[in-house]
């Protein structure tokens, strides 16, 4: 029986990047064990602890603002939450802050995703990236194709950021909508400005709600 819900920014850093969503769920159902605090359970024939993350992060990706809810059997303070965590997850993984959510049946994480923050670095130097940017945002439409399919990639880029332009490493950030149907992958940014994404590693930085 849900008795409690938690929210736990975290994040998910090298050693786990390619671990990929379901064994990042697998994961944490493991620590929630190791750390002695009792998820609850759905019912029917195949019951399985009741968590959600916000966003699946695509492979290869690193990430400072993952954010995934867990609802508990038990009534524990927040504090020992925390201190149980700590020393229950495994290396990848890092917990920055855990809030309670009062509603226990308020919508899904899910359902509040409207965007998400990114921050690419270059392994290499790119002297006209400014200016390749520049030719992205002022575009009125960035046609490409993604499996198979054609689609406007524009609109979903709410902001480019050049912030370091011209020593090693070269870094960007973006923040891209993040509605279903309406998902902007960094990695087509990256190939819109003419730069291998194999080239780039990318960070989530922030998930943003409704």
């Amino acid at each position: 029986m849900k008795k409690q819900r938690i929210r736990i920014h975290f994040s998910k850093i090298e050693s786990m990047r390619y671990t990929s969503h379901l064994d990042l769920i697998l994961t944490w159902e493991r620590t929630f064990r190791r750390a002695d605090l009792p998820l609850a359970y759905s019912e029917g024939y195949s019951p399985r602890p009741i968590l959600t993350m916000a966003a699946p992060l695509p492979l290869g990706y690193t990430s400072i603002g993952e954010m995934g809810d867990f609802w508990l059997s038990e009534n524990i303070p927040i504090d020992t939450i925390s201190r149980s965590l700590v020393t229950a997850l495994p290396p990848g993984l890092q917990s920055n802050n855990i809030l309670e959510i009062a509603d226990l049946h308020a919508p899904k994480l899910p359902t509040l995703v409207i965007a998400a923050s990114y921050l690419v670095s270059f392994d290499e130097v790119h002297q006209d990236i400014k200016a390749k940017i520049d030719s992205v945002i002022q575009k009125e439409e960035l046609i490409r194709i993604w499996k198979n399919k054609q689609y406007d990639l524009r609109p979903l880029i709410k902001k480019i950021t050049l912030i370091q332009s011209t020593a090693e490493p070269q870094e960007i950030s973006m923040t891209l909508t993040a509605l279903p149907g309406a998902t902007g992958r960094p990695d087509e940014v990256v190939s819109a400005i003419e730069i291998q994404p194999i080239l780039v590693k990318f960070c989530r930085t922030e998930i943003i709600l409704k």
